[in-house]
């Protein structure tokens, strides 16, 4: 599924549609356009939809004491400004150029705008804004970004639900198309503390809004449980250091997940209720029919006494136990017999 899909007039489902995949790469570029472009490259070849960056400068997203809130055992950086300030390198040429690369490569280009400046370039260069869950309170900047008439992509990590209501407010005041996508603030997150019942309870809670999921590693049960967006962190070297590495999917991770996904939508199948053709030979001969359960003389009538039910499906249902009630038998029936219609007339 594609953005401009994800946010298309929805038909009633009679499937559960493949998810729209973004791959999260934000900055594991490490500052270095040919890593970002393998990153796009790879995406790319995995099947991911989109390729979402981030972009921001260190001096107006943080304060220079502002603590760290990660694992420092996998990111020891301490202070947020200094994590941020060694990734903030890419700047608007940059990101034109790695638009360019997208389009080249098949692959729609998204960044996270962390500033009213990047946010002005960056809608030249998207056609959906992502907003962070760090912002979710964050009502100016979220008017700012509505005001491009664009379609929003709120995660909404961390926030209670009166929270998520009132962005929800803001962003419907303006008339923004919006997913919603719930997240865990807790990499890598434990599968105890997923809570992914946040996901059909956010599409009971907004039915009118477009459901989704970001960076957890259980996005088949998401897409079950009515996720039609994903967001996942995205890696060429998982097994490099840094925050967002060590949690994130590579090229072949996607893949793989691709495959169970196409497996999992195929056990799914069709969202109605229906006996599939595979199972005729058991509606045939596993269901029952009435049955004679002792002789019964032509033109005599039945009485509940002269019937039972029995395999195979071969005569009359047990469902017109009434109607064969009072009927006569049209000539002499044994014992053991599987009723038919013609074997019957009205007394």
């Amino acid at each position: 599924m594609t953005l401009a899909e994800l946010f298309a007039i929805p038909a009633p489902e009679t499937r559960i549609p493949m998810p729209c995949v973004i791959a999260e790469a934000g900055v594991n570029h490490e500052g270095k356009m040919d890593i970002a472009r393998r990153l796009i490259d790879e995406a790319a070849e995995g099947g991911a939809d989109a390729i979402k960056f981030q972009t921001y400068r260190a001096e107006t997203l943080a304060s220079r004491d502002s603590p760290a809130y990660w694992d420092t055992s996998k990111e020891p950086t301490q202070s947020q400004y200094e994590l941020f300030k060694r990734h903030d390198s890419f700047w608007k040429n940059e990101f034109e150029a790695l638009k360019k690369h997208c389009d080249a490569a098949g692959i729609a280009f998204l960044s996270t705008p962390f500033d009213v400046e990047s946010a002005r370039f960056l809608n030249d260069l998207m056609d959906v804004f992502k907003i962070s869950s760090s912002d979710i309170t964050n009502k100016p900047f979220i008017d700012i970004l509505c005001g491009y008439g664009k379609p929003i992509l709120l995660s909404t990590g961390a926030a209670h639900l009166h929270e998520i209501a009132e962005a929800v407010e803001w962003i419907e005041a303006k008339g923004n198309k919006l997913a919603l996508l719930h997240c865990v603030l807790n990499y890598p997150t434990a599968d105890e503390n997923a809570a992914l019942g946040m996901i059909p309870a956010l599409k009971r809670i907004f039915p009118t809004h477009v459901i989704g999921y970001s960076d957890m590693h259980t996005l088949e049960i998401a897409t079950l449980l009515g996720a039609r967006v994903l967001e996942k962190h995205f890696s060429h070297d998982k097994t490099l250091p840094g925050n967002d590495h060590y949690h994130a999917m590579d090229k072949e991770d996607l893949k793989h997940f691709f495959r169970r996904m196409r497996a999992t939508l195929a056990s799914v199948g069709e969202l109605e209720v229906r006996a599939l053709p595979e199972e005729e030979p058991a509606r045939r001969h596993a269901r029952r029919s009435l049955v004679t359960a002792r002789a019964v003389r032509k033109g005599q009538p039945l009485t509940a006494a002269d019937l039972t039910w029995k395999r195979p499906a071969h005569g009359i249902s047990p469902r017109c136990y009434d109607e064969v009630l009072g009927l006569a038998a049209r000539r002499d029936l044994a014992e053991d017999t599987v009723l038919q219609w013609t074997d019957l007339e009205r007394a």
